[in-house]
């Protein structure tokens, strides 16, 4: 089997919110082959990352097997080292590997969770990123995401505490604070949220500053998660060596697609660190955490992918691996005609 042509698109519509997740963040990558096999995967850097599949890596993978996606993931990185290692290439990048993989899947009759090794778990609990709580609540979650932007320490703190006495002492809780706060004030807010049982305080600092990150890991009373925004293993080593994360939340579409994601899950192992991806029940992180997870828990997906076909919903706060070939997803129609 030979790829014999690579595709990519931004597939946008009218109620995509204006924003770097859309417009910069998402696009679709079609892999075609002399078999008939076809990938999708999904990665990210709107119009720069599909010049950089275009230009860059479609020449790399052309007429070689998807079934060799790991060994293609290494040549397609070093080709953009000169620019990439970070940010729109590896975004790029990540679409093609995860659509090689979608193809290998296909290829071989398997879910890409039985080439990841087979899972473990398809019955999946899900946590529910929501500004509205009580609603989720009644949708059957019983794991709730809070986002704390600018505001106060008192007023986050309360809002976890009335959130914690709405869901009850059994159901986890978790908070995300967009990189918006300093050290003393996160080791405030973690001292104010341990004894409502947060399970994790995500992205409290700049991602950059690994040295406050250490300190804060040293002290805070909540364990503290990140990594959505960094790239490939490298990056996770790295957090590793300064022992700048307890938990680490890398982005299929985004850190470098499902070899990287493999990666990174080997390397949580040996190092002690939990793996919990972003976006996880979007199935380029599903399969992942259904086949390499020992703590089972996905993140409920993003309204605003819409033009996927497959994608399983979530149903009393749980979501079932697709029991299909590859992703197990197709797209929709009119995304084809380009």
């Amino acid at each position: 089997m030979r790829i014999t042509n690579v595709r990519a698109v931004q597939p946008l519509t009218p109620e995509d919110p204006p924003d770097w997740r859309t417009h910069l963040g998402q696009i679709l990558v079609v892999v075609d082959t002399d078999s008939g096999v076809r990938g999708f995967g999904v990665g990210g850097g709107g119009k720069a990352g599909i010049h950089v599949i275009d230009t860059v890596l479609k020449p790399l993978v052309l007429g070689e097997d998807p079934r060799e996606a790991e060994r293609l993931w290494q040549r397609m990185y070093e080709a953009t080292l000169p620019y990439g290692r970070k940010g729109l290439a590896i975004m790029a990048l990540s679409g093609l590997d995860n659509a090689l993989w979608d193809a290998w899947g296909k290829a071989e009759g398997q879910s890409v969770a039985q080439l990841l090794g087979g899972p473990r778990e398809t019955h999946i609990p899900c946590y529910a990123t929501s500004p509205a709580p009580p609603e989720a609540l009644k949708l059957g979650f019983r794991a709730f995401k809070l986002h704390f932007r600018r505001m106060s320490e008192d007023d986050a703190i309360r809002q976890v505490e009335q959130t914690r006495a709405l869901i009850g002492p059994d159901a986890a809780l978790f908070t995300d604070t967009h990189g918006f706060w300093d050290l003393e004030g996160t080791l405030r807010l973690a001292a104010g949220f341990a004894p409502a049982n947060v399970g994790w305080i995500e992205e409290p600092l700049p991602d950059y500053d690994l040295d406050q990150y250490a300190e804060l890991c040293r002290r805070s009373p909540v364990p503290i998660a990140g990594g959505e925004h960094e790239y490939t293993i490298h990056d996770f080593r790295a957090l590793a060596r300064a022992h700048a994360h307890h938990i680490w939340q890398p982005d299929a579409a985004w850190v470098g697609g499902m070899t990287q994601i493999k990666a990174i899950y080997a390397l949580g192992e040996q190092t002690n660190h939990r793996v919990c991806p972003h976006r996880g029940a979007e199935v380029w992180g599903l399969h992942a955490i259904a086949a390499l997870d020992t703590q089972p828990l996905a993140e409920s997906a993003r309204p605003w992918i819409t033009w996927l076909r497959g994608q399983p919903e979530i149903v009393n706060g749980f979501i079932d691996l697709p029991d299909r070939p590859g992703f197990g997803i197709d797209v929709a129609p009119d995304l084809l005609g380009f």
